[in-house]
């Protein structure tokens, strides 16, 4: 095999999950160490019979100390850890499918998460960079195009677009929620219309500030200002990335893959991605 033709870098785009990180809803994460894993293994396998009269005898031959297993009966006496974890599919580094939009796309059933075509979710990719705008300002059209000719680039279908801005540096600061630039709907429209179906940003959100738009709405009743990048989904098919991080990382503006492939989980509105870039060339040594 060409051991130079198949070097390559995976940098990984996603922020981990916990609850240092900044969200209106916060995960829950409860860690079952070593020890105590020990024990619930050996409870867990008193209380696995399908029959209720089965599980009575074994638990009381359990708490009678006959038919007990528990972290001293292990090697070094612990036995296996695991997490138990309560969590909205919008945490954290997610996939949005059209189904989060609203039920129907294009005139037809919106696709859940598990209904994503996964040709969509690798790709060429390309980073946009939006980092020179301040917070709460729109990416217009313009914006998208002057980022383009800076780095001599034409945007292609299929391809992935990484909107860097850079906030992704305060996702543990209360101003992650409210202070980040978000592309206009124009600008989203005319991604779509080159033929892209998946677009990403390192913000917390695809739109503006869930402040601002409800500001502007409560001010003029005008129901145009409310999430209006996310409804474009209910008439033109399109997924989006929100909370990616690490995009200054990718060492080229275009020219590696990404993949973006979502946690299948059945008729969801969205999965938590390990989104990553795939960059050919640069064989990671650490």
């Amino acid at each position: 095999m060409d051991n130079v033709s198949n070097k390559y870098r995976i940098i990984d785009l996603s922020l981990p999950i916990e609850s240092a990180n900044q969200e209106f809803i916060l995960p829950k994460i409860k860690f079952i160490n070593h020890k105590k894993g020990a024990n619930l293994l050996g409870l867990a396998g008193v209380i696995s019979e399908r029959s209720t009269l089965k599980t009575f005898f074994n638990l009381l031959l359990y708490f009678l100390g006959i038919k007990k297993v528990n972290c001293k009966d292990f090697p070094d006496k612990i036995a296996l850890a695991w997490e138990e974890i309560q969590i909205n599919t919008h945490t954290g580094t997610h996939l949005d499918a059209p189904w989060h939009f609203g039920p129907y796309c294009e005139g037809r059933p919106s696709k859940t998460i598990d209904q994503i075509p996964l040709e969509w979710c690798y790709a060429d990719g390309v980073v946009l960079d939006m980092r020179y705008k301040q917070p709460k300002q729109p990416i217009a059209v313009e914006d998208l195009e002057m980022a383009c000719r800076k780095i001599n680039y034409s945007i292609k279908p299929r391809d992935i677009v990484l909107i860097m801005t850079g906030v992704d540096k305060f996702c543990k600061e209360r101003k992650y929620l409210f202070k980040y630039p978000a592309i206009n709907t124009e600008a989203l429209l005319w991604l779509l219309d080159k033929g892209v179906k998946v677009i990403g940003t390192d913000a917390w959100g695809f739109d503006r500030p869930f402040k601002d738009m409800l500001k502007d709405y409560l001010k003029s009743k005008d129901k145009k200002y409310l999430w209006p990048n996310h409804l474009v989904g209910r008439g033109r098919e399109y997924c989006h990335i929100e909370k990616l991080a690490n995009l200054d990382k990718i060492p080229t503006p275009y020219g590696f893959k990404v993949a973006c492939f979502p946690i299948n989980i059945k008729n969801a509105s969205a999965g938590w991605a390990r989104v990553v870039a795939i960059v050919e060339g640069e064989l990671l040594t650490k």
